[in-house]
């Protein structure tokens, strides 16, 4: 099964910062997710009260491309 990470609407003063920081914290997080079903998250700001994008995990063939 192939599972894709998906950030969507991702939208920052500081993109690279912001990315870099979110990335680092779901690397951590992905270990303990179930990759089995598909889900949704919302994507916050480093002081957590502005929702900057979605991270979804679809499987082969439900992304859109």
């Amino acid at each position: 099964m192939d599972v894709f990470l998906v950030i969507e609407d991702f939208c920052t003063k500081s993109p690279t910062a912001e990315a870099s920081r979110i990335l680092r914290y779901w690397a951590g997080a992905v270990a303990q997710m179930d990759l089995t079903s598909e889900t949704g998250h919302p994507l916050m700001n480093a002081a957590y009260d502005t929702q900057v994008g979605r991270l979804r995990l679809v499987h082969t063939g439900n992304a859109e491309e």
